[in-house]
């Protein structure tokens, strides 16, 4: 990726990455870089598998479907969105609307690419694409039962729950804020 006009393009050299622990989870590496200032030195680094994440709003577009659930590594409670990693050959979009059948039991509507992002990108490698379906219809029970519990909330709501701390995860705040961008001023006042 080229910097912007009138930027300096100070880029991070990277000589080598060798890894120093690995799992289907996570792969901890060490880098032998050197900065634009010319110091080098070894730089650790993580990376996680790439993760899919839905806005699903209500056929009204009034109410978002969310997780209330616990987070046991940083031991929070939060709202999020369904979402997860993406299969072996499998694209993000595909991942994006089988995870909310699996965890909701809703089929989206329609489902569209918002923005893709990292979310620790000083030290972690991990895509999450973030996704928008308009519209859920409900075809089954979820098959995956440790997802928290999911109910449609009022995105007319959102903007305190994420103020008040109730949306703590990455991928739920970069959706939802996107889809409150989105959805301009109208969506505070519904």
């Amino acid at each position: 990726m080229t910097s912007p006009e009138g930027v300096s393009p100070d880029i991070w050299h990277v000589h080598g990455e060798r890894v120093i622990y690995d799992n289907e989870w996570v792969t901890v590496g060490l880098a032998d870089i050197s900065q634009p200032s010319g110091e080098r030195f070894e730089h650790h680094t993580v990376t996680l598998p790439a993760a899919a994440m839905t806005v699903v709003l209500d056929d009204d577009g009034r109410n978002v479907l969310l997780s209330w659930r616990h987070r046991f590594v940083p031991n929070l409670w939060n709202w999020e969105l369904p979402g997860g990693l993406l299969d072996d050959g499998e694209s993000p979009a595909e991942t994006a609307a089988r995870e909310v059948e699996e965890e909701t039991g809703y089929r989206p509507r329609t489902v569209e690419h918002l923005v893709t992002f990292e979310p620790m990108a000083g030290t972690v490698r991990s895509a999450h694409h973030v996704f928008l379906a308009r519209g859920a219809e409900r075809v089954a029970d979820p098959t995956e039962l440790n997802e928290g519990t999911f109910r449609w909330v009022p995105l007319a709501d959102v903007p305190n729950l994420i103020a008040t701390g109730k949306v703590g995860n990455s991928g739920a705040l970069v959706g939802l804020l996107h889809v409150l961008a989105l959805s301009g001023p109208a969506a505070s006042s519904r």
